[in-house]
């Protein structure tokens, strides 16, 4: 597998080569993450179809974009890959056409070809699609083929987020890359570093994603009530306290990030499901647990000892970015050192990320992690 990397960080900019590697002719697939203004007001689609005459191109808006160990609000980052092994095959579908994200999951999973399936990427819209949902089709239509990804970003606006492949980003879609053979190894990890606070509670009322009361009481006022003076900057702050979620039945334990408020019907909107019956608690986080936490999930993916990937991606939640500001780079530098400085780094800020919480499992919805995919290509 051969990569390289390159940067846009203002508009009408000339495309900067960060790493050099993979032949642009040679170049079968190209990810790439961007600010929504800039995939608004610029034609990337077609300027990078231009560069890549072969390759299946992936855009998704983001809440920043990771090039290497640089963090950029608003620019374009992008991968292109080269590989001798390895097929790959694409897949798309837009909510808009199913009854709902389980559906839509199930089916664009279906859409591709099972045999010698070892691999799917997934970049989902991530203010119109429900990531729980959507992961639960996804599995159903899976197996025990892993899946990882994440949902596109609209920096902190939460209004829009766009997602294109093989065409000019749009509201609504979801895309898949399936990868096939025996000559890939994808590893992938996945930590969060936030820590819980007060007493553990239960919901006593929610539906689907949106919940209503938490010991039979109004949820958004308690909310509010741990939150303190950060409660006068809600919506946002709600980035800053996610909510730690024990379901019922399983006992396993996810977070899960705000998305929205409704004062007037005392409710909070999550980027995931938040059942009935569930034990909750609300979190916190300082950037050495965040960094550390970035750390293990370097960790956590690398798959041959000693071997630097052939490249990473790494989707971290925009929540991290809001805490850490200024020292958002800190969390990619740490991940840099575990891979020793030789594998080129690519991704984006989200609002959701997709992997399994343990290495055999099934993909989940993650909230608040930072969440990252290794690739090698063996001769």
């Amino acid at each position: 597998m051969k990569t390289a990397l390159y940067q846009c960080k203002s508009m009408n900019d000339d495309i900067v080569t960060v790493k050099t590697g993979a032949e642009e002719n040679n170049a079968c697939l190209v990810l790439c993450f961007a600010g929504h203004r800039r995939l608004d007001e610029e034609d990337w689609y077609t300027r990078l179809k231009d560069k890549f005459p072969i390759a299946d191109i992936v855009i998704c808006s983001t809440a920043g974009e990771i090039c290497n160990t640089i963090v950029t609000e608003e620019g374009v980052s992008f991968i292109s890959i080269e590989m001798k092994k390895t097929r790959i095959a694409t897949g798309k579908v837009n909510i808009s056409n199913y009854k709902g994200s389980y559906e839509a999951g199930k089916a664009l999973i279906e859409s591709l070809d099972k045999k010698d399936l070892r691999y799917v990427l997934v970049i989902s819209d991530g203010e119109l699609v429900n990531g729980s949902k959507l992961v639960q089709g996804m599995n159903d239509g899976a197996g025990s083929i892993l899946i990882t990804g994440g949902l596109a970003g609209d920096g902190n606006q939460f209004q829009s987020t766009l997602v294109g492949i093989n065409g000019k980003p749009e509201k609504g879609v979801i895309a898949c890359i399936g990868f096939y053979g025996d000559h890939l190894l994808v590893g992938h990890g996945s930590q969060g570093g936030w820590e819980t606070f007060g007493l553990e509670k239960k919901v006593t009322k929610s539906s689907v994603n949106v919940l209503y009361e938490i010991n039979d009481k109004n949820a958004l006022d308690i909310y509010k009530h741990y939150l303190g003076p950060d409660a006068t900057a809600l919506p946002w702050a709600a980035l800053l306290y996610p909510l730690s979620v024990k379901l019922p039945g399983t006992g396993e334990v996810v977070v899960r990030t705000i998305l929205s408020i409704d004062e007037k019907a005392g409710s909070m909107r999550f980027a995931g499901d938040i059942p009935e019956g569930a034990l909750v608690r609300f979190m916190h986080a300082n950037f050495d647990r965040l960094t550390n936490a970035a750390a293990g999930a370097a960790v956590q993916s690398v798959v041959k000892n000693g071997i630097p990937p052939d490249f990473a991606l790494l989707i971290s939640c925009v929540g991290r970015k809001l805490i850490l500001q200024s020292r958002v780079e800190d969390e990619i530098e740490v991940v840099d050192e575990v891979f020793n400085h030789q594998t080129p780094i690519v991704g984006f800020y989200s609002y959701g990320e997709l992997s399994p919480l343990f290495p055999g499992g099934a993909c989940q919805l993650q909230n608040q992690t930072m969440t990252i995919t290794t690739f090698y290509e063996m001769e």
